[in-house]
């Protein structure tokens, strides 16, 4: 199994910025589809972006040009820039990977989360 491991939460006032990352270690594995998530205080968990191998990149509604996905295939690790922050962006972020063990087979692994709080 692999670990996800997710950083750069934090308190940011509105309008300013934070980059989440999120690093994949473990079991040797193929790394496809990774994605941020997040849960918002009485809300069940939403996606965020999504982003594929080729870089191919998709973003909820919500996101309205403000964030952007990234990753390192080479290191395993998946970005999330977010700009232009909003209060109603406060929530736990959590990162997900589609994974492909050497021996085969798919499973999907989350992290623990990082909390983002955005002041007014």
């Amino acid at each position: 199994q692999v670990q996800l491991v997710e950083a750069g939460g934090g308190l940011v006032q509105a309008g300013g910025s934070l980059r989440l990352s999120c690093s994949v270690s473990g079991s040797r594995a193929r790394i496809n589809t990774m994605a941020w998530y997040r849960r918002l205080a009485g809300h069940q968990r939403d996606l965020v972006a999504s982003i594929d191998r080729g870089g191919n990149a998709n973003y909820a509604n919500f996101v309205q040009d403000r964030f952007t996905i990234a990753r390192d295939n080479a290191k395993n690790m998946v970005f999330l820039q977010m700009n232009s922050l909003k209060p109603e962006d406060t929530g736990v972020y959590y990162c997900n990977a589609d994974v492909v063990p050497l021996g085969g087979g798919l499973y999907n692994s989350w992290g623990q989360g990082t909390q983002v709080f955005v002041s007014s």
